[in-house]
């Protein structure tokens, strides 16, 4: 690869799913030689695309690609403050597009490189939601019937926040649980309200419920998503024990860490973290200590494949396993790069899977294929996934806020979301 040169970086900007994209393309000498990588920020990409486009490109141009390991680290440091999601996910595009460019010199999908197939499909667990118990659990058979095994379930989204009205807290919790949410004051702010103590309520309910219905050979997996305080953490993973999790995400925020500890002396249900991790560092003490079972990374938030694959082999030595997430809000060549890393991970856990609509296979052709709750990755050199940018550029940005992020409690307080 000594001749082969870094000569262009560009930034694509699209949203074929209705989420805000972003994809770097690593363009080289060589004609038609160029590799692709995810670096979505979807709350903040514009700011990731002008981090990549005044700093990054100029500083790649004219590289080696073949140098990853030497490009992560000078570039990471080169704005001597780090770590943080901007710069980390512009970074991720990067790494991820040198990786897949040296899949497809050495003529090997990325897998292939980073030690070959552990397995030949990787388990998925899919989202389950609904506005009571009885939907939640009839929304669960029909993923079932399709072949998952595998399911995170919730009620209400994220801390029964509801999905319809988001200027009103919804009432899914009192419908199913008859656990009255908390009345808000008059002339109270617009967002997504919630009530994180009915919440808490009202989540051994839902799962007496499916453990009652569904039995003990489908694997339930639930999000708390940082939205209930520390104590209440603690007593939600208690009072769920005799429902056996697969494991209980994010039970506390990335502010609270020190209270995983509690958690883990009072309980033995598996407790997976990270999702707002920006530094592979913040994992240390958590897997060192086995305070943790799962690696719960947004892989471009901590800087692509190349930490990635460092962390899961960290947490190997541990016993502890691999949870990517895989939400909407990263692009296909994100998905793959999950992916890889997953088929190739020995202490894989479970992968996180959002259905790719038609409009994202049309921009990306090469998307895994998906068959009886297990992913496929294709056998192309890379990552397998290629971008139509024509295609792209039909599906503009938006460029907002999603209204999600706007939490509050019901007193009006802005919140975690």
């Amino acid at each position: 690869m000594n001749n082969v040169r870094i000569e262009n970086v560009k930034v694509i900007l699209t949203a074929p799913g209705g989420i805000d994209l972003v994809v770097v393309k690593i363009e080289t000498n060589k004609q038609g030689l160029y590799g692709l990588g995810c670096a979505t920020f979807t709350q903040r990409i514009y700011a990731v695309k002008s981090a990549i486009e005044h700093y990054l490109k100029p500083f790649l141009v004219g590289k080696d690609p073949s140098r990853i390991e030497d490009i992560w680290h000078s570039a990471n440091v080169s704005g001597y403050w780090r770590n943080g999601p901007i710069m980390n996910n512009a970074l991720s595009g990067v790494d991820m597009a040198l990786w897949d460019l040296k899949g497809k010199i050495a003529e090997l999908p990325v897998y292939e490189l980073l030690g070959g197939k552990c397995r030949d499909g990787v388990a998925l667990y899919r989202h389950v939601d609904g506005s009571d118990e009885t939907q939640v659990e009839q929304n669960a058979r029909r993923l079932m019937d399709e072949g998952y095994q595998y399911l995170r379930v919730q009620m209400g989204m994220y801390g029964g926040s509801g999905t319809e009205d988001t200027r009103l807290i919804a009432s899914v919790i009192s419908r199913a649980t008859n656990i009255q949410a908390k009345r808000s004051p008059e002339n109270r702010q617009e967002g997504v309200y919630f009530d994180p103590e009915a919440y808490a309520k009202s989540i051994e309910h839902l799962f007496a419920h499916l453990r009652s219905k569904l039995g003990y050979n489908i694997e339930l997996i639930h999000d708390v998503h940082e939205r209930v305080a520390p104590i209440e953490a603690v007593r939600l993973a208690k009072k769920l024990e005799p429902y056996h999790l697969f494991y209980l995400e994010d039970p506390t925020s990335p502010e609270n860490l020190d209270w995983i500890e509690m958690i883990r002396q009072q309980t033995s249900t598996p407790i997976a973290m990270g999702e707002l991790f920006t530094n592979v560092n913040e994992w240390k003490p958590l897997i060192s200590n086995r305070h943790i079972d799962f690696i719960r990374a947004h892989v471009s938030a901590i800087g692509g494949i190349t930490p990635a694959k460092k962390l899961a082999i960290f947490g190997e030595f541990y016993g502890v396993r691999t949870a990517w997430h895989g939400p909407g809000d990263i692009s296909p060549v994100g998905v793959a790069a999950n992916l890889h890393l997953s088929i190739s991970t020995p202490n894989f856990g479970i992968q996180e899977w959002t259905p790719l609509n038609e409009q994202l296979h049309t921009v990306f052709p090469g998307c895994p294929i998906v068959r009886n709750g297990y992913a496929y990755v294709n056998d192309r050199p890379g990552l397998g996934i290629d971008i139509i940018e024509e295609e792209a550029a039909n599906y503009p940005v938006q460029g907002t806020i999603p209204t999600w992020t706007l939490a509050r409690t019901p007193d009006g307080t802005s919140a975690k979301p």
